[in-house]
């Protein structure tokens, strides 16, 4: 899975200080040694200094990472604080990947910190991304999402990809020619797609659970142990504290990982012309939705539900479609391009996910509900139960 430089090259042992610093490590038997060596010699990049990248970076610093990569063209701003635990008032005005740098080292001065004051584009991703071992993206962007995975598969490293929205999250770990990319889960659609945490808000705890659980993933590649997160998608629902799973394949029309490619090399998305355009997601409150829906009469709006079974069982708007997330792509072959869909989830976040798939699918002008069935019932009808 990964070159094994604590093997390959002269072995990497120990010091008595390490010993004693990660000794609840050495005491599990399927870390042990061998595993803290190799987390000694392994080199991890972690793309976004933000709310995922803080508890990524600071968990892996604590536990011995011997290469810590940081990438983030930012700096420290008040509103950070509330979430991105790797910095402090005292770092307000300070460049994101100094501040961080500096405050991992402070954590463990035994291993070795980057810091990369860049932005990630076409140009420097495959240079800098071929410096480490494994790849931890928690940037906020769905340009470099993608941008993170193409490289990632073009250069045959593995990536831990994380999202977050509101109260949710998700997290799927790539490994080359062992499962799906993130591509795979999520085929493409325009930046505007996503909400980012300034627009939509996030619970200051939720990229913390997210964060924590990248920083496992990448701990299990490096030192071999356990089941990586390889073609399922897990899910995070802080509201109701509950994890989910869903199951993806690897697709073989994939643009960057399939059988024939069109992604060979890394491209900056070139602006298109305002008539190439499609239209922006339409994001609908539940008040906006209600009145959709008693203004149309007859004709309502399509609503199409991505919830899983037992969600939709438990309560549902009336007249709408109920296609789980895994099954839309197939939903959406046979839709229209005018027909105007409004993808609904518990959250938001899944239904945001499922305007991406529509879009990618020349579906013109679909919308999210915002904040889903929680707003929903909360808003307009609170006979109807959210599972």
């Amino acid at each position: 899975m990964l070159e094994d430089r604590a093997n390959t090259h002269s072995p990497m042992s120990l010091s008595p200080a390490e010993r004693e610093r990660y000794q609840r490590h050495l005491s599990l038997p399927e870390f042990g040694a061998a595993g803290q060596e190799r987390l000694k010699a392994a080199r991890v990049l972690v793309v976004g200094a933000g709310g995922l990248g803080s508890p990524a970076a600071l968990y892996l610093a604590a536990a011995g990472c011997g290469t810590l990569g940081l990438v983030d063209c930012d700096w420290v701003e008040l509103s950070n604080l509330q979430r991105q635990v790797l910095f402090d008032t005292a770092t307000l005005g300070a460049p994101k990947a100094a501040a961080g740098a500096a405050r991992l080292t402070a954590l463990n001065p035994g291993i070795r910190v980057r810091p990369h004051q860049v932005e990630l584009a076409a140009g420097n991703a495959m240079g800098l991304i071929e410096q480490y071992d494994v790849v931890i993206d928690g940037s906020d962007r769905l340009a470099t999402h993608y941008l993170v995975n193409d490289a990632c598969v073009l250069l045959g490293r593995p990536l831990v990809a994380a999202a977050i929205h509101r109260f949710e999250g998700q997290i799927l770990t790539y490994v080359p020619g062992q499962g799906p990319c993130y591509r795979c889960a999520f085929p493409g659609g325009p930046d505007a797609v996503v909400a980012n945490c300034e627009t939509a808000g996030v619970l200051g705890v939720l990229p913390g659970v997210l964060g924590t659980l990248q920083a496992t993933e990448a701990l299990k590649l490096i030192t071999r142990i356990g089941a990586p997160l390889v073609g399922r998608l897990l899910t995070y629902d802080a509201l109701d504290m509950r994890f989910s799973e869903f199951r993806v394949a690897r697709r073989g029309d994939c643009a960057v990982c399939g059988d024939t490619p069109s992604i060979t090399e890394l491209k900056d998305e070139v602006p298109m012309r305002d008539d190439d355009v499609p239209p922006a997601v339409r994001r609908l409150s539940p008040a906006d939705l209600n009145e959709l829906i008693t203004a149309a009469g007859a004709k309502a709006p399509l609503l199409v539900d991505v919830r899983e079974d037992y969600e939709f069982e438990a309560g549902h708007i009336r007249d709408v479609v109920h296609v789980p997330l895994n099954q839309l792509p197939e939903y959406l072959a046979r839709l229209a391009p005018d027909s105007d869909p409004v993808f609904i989830c518990r959250g938001g976040m899944r239904s945001m996910s499922a305007c991406a798939l529509a879009l990618r699918a020349n579906v013109r002008s679909p919308a999210n509900l915002e904040g889903g069935m929680m707003r929903w019932a909360a808003e307009i009808d609170a006979t109807i139960a959210v599972a």
